[in-house]
Order: C-alpha cells, then structure tokens, then sequence
C-alpha cells in the first residue's frame, strides 16, 4: 500500500512500512525511511507504483481547464473526492484524485484550501480582483524581462535610466526597475556601478565618484541659505598697534591668520600671531552653529571646496587687508639669540593686515640664501628674515624633543582644473610644490607654536578643549592636552583655522572665554570640564574629516590617472615604498606592482603602464627594470611621513590644506596631496 502525503510544501508519493495512531513510517524508492505524520495524507493507494502516479497526474493535472473546474464545482466546501465524483461521473482513480488536488491547490485565485484536500471556490468578485493582479503581475514581469533583455543588450531603458541615482544609494528593492535592474546584474556579471557606466545611465567614472560622496552627505546640495552679517558682530576691542601680513595661495578667500613682528630692544623681539574670530558670532548651539556642526570641516577637493561656513560669514571675519577686523592674537616674546620664550599672552583686539601676501609669487624670491643674506634685496625682508630665523629657533627646540631632524623635503602637489570640476574632459595640471620651502616652514612653525601654547594656556586656566596627541604612533584626540611625539610638543589644539574647522572653532570659544574673563573663564565657558558633548564632537568630527578625507583622495587620485592619460604616459619611474608598493616620480600616486621581488625602500624602478580604470582607481603596471642606485636620492625614506606630519598638522592656514591625516607609517594616503580651490 502506499500513501499521497505533503512535505515541506511538495507532494510525495511512498510505501507505506509500518503504521501508528498518529504517524506512518514509509519507505521511498531508495529504500529510505522516514517518519511522517498521519494530517500530512491525503489518500492511500494500491496502484500504480508511487512514481508512476506522480508523474501521471502532474500530465493530467495540466489539461484540466481551470476556469471550467471552477464553473462545476459546488460553491461551498467540498472534498477532492466527492468533486471528483461529479467532475468524472464516476469514482476517480488514484491518478485522478492525485490530478485534482495537484490541480486546485496550483491555482489558489480559483480555489481555496479549507484543510487537508478541502476546498472552496473563490466567490465571483474575489476571483476577478485576483485574476486582475495576476494579469497585472504578469505584465509587470513581462516588463521587467523585456528592461533586463534591453540592459543586456546594451539599451538603457528611460525608467531605468530616471532612477540611476537611487539605484545606487537608496533602491527600492520593490520596485519593478531594481528587480529588472538585480536581474540584469546577475546575468551579466557586472555590479551596480559598472552595469550603469556600461549603459551610460552616468556621463563618467568621476559622475560616480562624486554621486557616491554628495547623495550620502549632502542630498540636499551644498548651497547654504544667504545670511546678513552688515552692522552685527562689530566687537568693541582695542586696535593692535602692529605692522601684520598674511600669506596664503593664490584665491584663498578664508584668510584666517597673519604673523606680525616687533622688536621690542636688542635682545627681545616679539611676535603676534592673529587668528579671525568667527567665534564671536558662531557661539555654541546658535543657528550658525548648526550650519557649521553639520559640516564639521570644509571640503576640499581639485577646483571646488565646499565651505563650512557661508561665504557671507568669511567675508565678515577673514583677515582682509586694509579692512578692520576682529582677531584673537598670540603675543609671544622671545630671546633674539637663543629663542626662548619669556613670555606670551593673549588679546581680543581689531587687526588691520597690512598686506595679503601670494605664497606663489614669493616663494620664487623667498630662497634659503636671500633670508640669510642681509644684503640680497628681499621683499618684505623686516618681516621675513627676523621671523624665519626665530622659526629656526623654534624648529630647532621641537627636534631636540623629538630626538631625531624633521624631513620634510618630500614634493606635494596642486591640482590646477581647466574647466568645471564635475567635467571629466577639464584638463588637468599638477603644480609641484616642495614642502620645505621657506615661506611653508616658516608659517608653518608659527601655527605650531599657537597651537601648542593655546593648548597649554587652556589646561593652566582649568578650561577644557580639543586636544590631538602623538604617542606609540598613534594619533588621537581628546579633550585633555598629551604629548605630540611627532611633533615635539607637550600639547596640541587645533586652534588656527576657526574658518575651516569645527575643532578650532569649538577651541576658539575656549580661548574667548579665558581671554576675556582670565580667571573666571571656567564659569562662563561654553564648555565646563567633562562636558559630554565635547566627546560627541570629537566621535563626529573624526568620522567627517576622514570621509572628507577618503573623498579628497579619491578624487585627487582620479586626476591624477586623467593626467597620466592626457599626457600619453605609458612608462615612467617610482620608488619603491615597501614590499610590492611604490610611489610615482612626478605624479603624486602609489600603486601595487606585481612580481618586483624583494627591493630596499627607495629603490627607484622603471615601469610600465599597462591599462588604467578609472572606477576603481586601479592602475596595472609591469616592472621593467630596477634602476641603478641614485646619489641623490633622498636615504632615509621612511622619515617623510613624520615631516609631513609636521607640516600637515600646521597648514589650517594653507587653503590647499591636505584633509587626510599623516600618520608616521608610510601608506598610500600619506602620500596624498594638496588641491586648489577658490
């Protein structure tokens, strides 16, 4: 004897072994036993054999007419048998009751399951609503197929084409275009992004890189809202009585800080470093505070920044020459001939800059030689050569600290856009720039020494901040002040670049409070000691300045394999970083390059360029030789990154600022680069 019974929603026909109350035991062709419960049959039979039976009713059960099925049948519960009666006349086979409930149960529009080989007919306008939504289904899939076919055929349908961006970012996983589009994918192997440029639904590689950035943190746009600053904000502060200047690049329109120098007799001089205060207006949970706790840095990247703050609010406060402006200045006092401070304070007062200096217009004048030849003629020569020989000073104490030199001879480069930023044809041009310049290490040591004075001023006066460390490293932020081993400081706060950078604003405020209260700062300060939201900016601010930063590389790197293309380079030379990678000469990139073997950091190898994807920024080279050793080379590789940290860390006032973090190891990222934007 065997049994018809349902398993895990299939039928299966077997022998039946042994049986008991509640359960059977049956046997399959295999001669394999399984324990079935009894409300899982639907009838016994003794013929034919259990195969046979299946597959004769799944022949018939397809040439019933369903709709003919659903007109015979009673219109109130009824058993598989008793229809079968009726339907043949007579008492149906096996194979036929089989046929029948195979058949029924198909088609749940027509029928309805009431139990175990019980059913119902679906009333009239239950059954026309559910043919309609399988006709509806039906033609859906049929439109769905006909998409897939198309993106296989290389044709962008136009639905599918409308909703490119969100096929990305946020799909609708229901919808009719993901589910061609998922199909699509499937069948050709391709993902998302690679199926979309072969069909063109995106203009370029760069279109994508820029959706992925901009739909995830700025969906709305980067515009932000016009705001009127005329007549407010005007501080009552007293005039510094000094001689200031700015140095910055060429269109940067977020000048916030200038150096002035005095000499106070012939053994004292006295510098004044001065910081724009847009902390005067941005004070803490502010409407302008909001704006510029959503951005939490500017974005830079090759022709276009995107501001933290509106271009009303840096027009309000950058230090613009000629024009009266409030400023947070560093005096600080010092031996002329050794370099010790003797003593610093801190000022609220209205800054007049003399004059916004062009770095690239006097680095070409501003040589080693002209600042230490008191005859060469050198522009702004009273400004420039006392400063340099007291950075000198100052760089020379931070090595003594550090316990080793400061290399910072390594070249970085400006991107130089002809034509728009999102325009993947602009031509692009890499403006080297070495990083040792005098006019980068000079104004570079003085963002060092306010940062790590400010820093030290906070924690005397009891006031918390945000600090950045160095130790074992490993560079961190907190809100107590630690060492700065790369640098060679006791402390650091980001505190110059109060345009740019939440953190410094956020330390501004601080160094507001102190300076206009001194001792009493700790009660009136935005931040009291322990201050919660204080950790909450940090946690926000590091994730935002390393997505800015990851977009910044990207897009740099992009550039920079648009340059290699423009230029028709095929071969060129590199240095060998570590094991398999290396960085390009004359093009600011590091690659993977298979088969080289083991070769000594700094090892320059000649390669070849065999193909280039701008997707994934990937680009295959052969090695073709490994070169002879080159004297000039600089030996000690491995200690750039450490002068690019120094460098890195005191740039805020550079607009082509590097975003990624300079760590002491040696990655691809440290060897990133600077981009120009007005």
């Amino acid at each position: 004897m065997y049994v018809l019974f349902e398993d895990n929603g299939k039928f299966k026909a077997e022998k039946i072994f042994s049986e008991a109350e509640s359960s059977l035991q049956v046997e399959s062709a295999t001669g394999k036993r399984s324990k079935i419960r009894r409300n899982t049959v639907y009838f016994e039979f003794s013929s034919p054999e259990p195969q046979a039976l299946l597959d004769e009713a799944e022949r018939l059960a397809t040439e019933f007419d369903i709709q003919f099925l659903w007109d015979c049948a009673p219109q109130e519960e009824f058993t598989v048998q008793d229809f079968g009666t009726d339907y043949f006349g007579r008492a149906p086979t096996a194979v036929e009751t089989a046929a029948l409930i195979f058949a029924l149960q198909t088609h749940p529009a027509y029928f309805h399951r009431r139990g175990r080989g019980i059913y119902r007919p679906a009333p009239p306008d239950i059954l026309e609503a559910a043919l309609a939504a399988i006709e509806r289904r039906r033609q859906q899939e049929a439109q769905q197929a006909q998409w897939t076919e198309a993106m296989l055929a290389g044709e962008l349908p136009p639905e599918i084409a409308a909703q490119a961006d969100s096929l990305l970012s946020s799909p609708d996983k229901n919808s009719m275009e993901w589910k061609a589009f998922e199909a699509a994918l499937s069948a050709s192997g391709l993902n998302a992004e690679q199926l979309l440029l072969k069909l063109n639904a995106w203009s370029s590689p760069l279109a994508l890189h820029r959706h992925r950035f901009f739909s995830r943190y700025f969906p709305r746009g980067i515009e932000l809202p016009p705001i009127n600053l005329e007549g407010q904000y005007e501080a009552d502060f007293p005039d510094a009585n000094v001689q200031a200047y700015s140095i910055d690049d060429a269109g940067t329109v977020e000048i916030d800080d200038a150096l002035s120098f005095t000499e106070i007799d012939e053994n004292r001089i006295r510098v004044g470093i001065h910081i724009a205060v847009p902390g005067l207006a941005v004070q803490r949970d502010n409407d302008f505070d909001q704006v510029a706790r959503k951005r939490l840095s500017t974005v830079y990247t090759p022709g276009q920044k995107i501001p933290m703050l509106p271009a009303e609010f840096v027009e309000h406060f950058s230090l613009v020459a000629g024009q009266s402006r409030p400023a947070l200045s560093l005096y600080v006092e010092a031996d002329r001939e050794t370099g010790d401070i003797l003593h610093y304070e801190t000022r609220l007062e209205r800054l007049t800059v003399t004059a916004n200096l062009i770095q690239s217009e006097l680095e070409p004048l501003v040589t080693l030689a002209a600042l230490e030849n008191e005859d060469h003629n050198l522009p702004h020569g009273e400004w420039l050569r006392p400063l340099w020989r007291f950075s000198r000073q100052l760089s020379a104490q931070r090595e003594a600290v550090r316990g080793k030199p400061e290399h910072n001879n390594r070249v970085e480069y400006s991107f130089e856009l002809e034509g728009a930023p999102d325009d993947p044809n602009s031509i692009v041009q890499l403006i080297p720039r070495v990083r040792n310049a005098p006019l980068g290490l000079l104004t570079a040591e003085f963002m060092i020494l306010a940062n790590n004075l400010w820093g030290g001023w906070l924690a005397e006066q009891g006031l918390p901040g945000i600090y950045r460390s160095q130790q074992a490293m490993r560079t961190r932020m907190s809100t107590h002040p630690a060492p700065h081993d790369s640098i060679g400081v006791p402390q650091y706060a980001w505190s110059t670049s109060p345009l740019r950078r939440y953190v410094d604003l956020v330390n501004q405020w601080q160094l507001i409070a102190a300076a206009q209260h001194g001792v009493s700062a700790r009660l009136v300060a935005p931040f009291k000691p322990k201050d919660a939201d204080l950790y909450a900016i940090i946690s926000a601010f590091e994730a935002q300045y390393t997505a800015w930063g990851d977009f910044q590389h990207t897009i740099e790197r992009y550039w920079c394999l648009r340059w290699l293309q423009q230029h028709g380079i095929q071969r060129l030379y590199a240095r060998v970083i570590r094991d398999d990678l290396v960085r390009f000469e004359d093009c600011p990139l590091v690659v993977r390059v298979g088969g080289m073997g083991e070769l000594p950091r700094d090892q320059r190898v000649h390669l070849e360029i065999m193909g280039i994807d701008e997707l994934t920024l990937e680009v295959d080279c052969r090695l073709l030789e490994v070169c002879d050793a080159d004297p000039t080379a600089d030996s000690d590789a491995g200690s750039l990154a450490e002068g690019a940290e120094v460098i890195a860390e005191a740039s805020a006032q550079d607009d082509t600022e590097t975003l990624t973090e300079q760590q002491a190891d040696p990655e691809p990222a440290d060897f990133s680069v600077s981009s120009s934007a007005s």
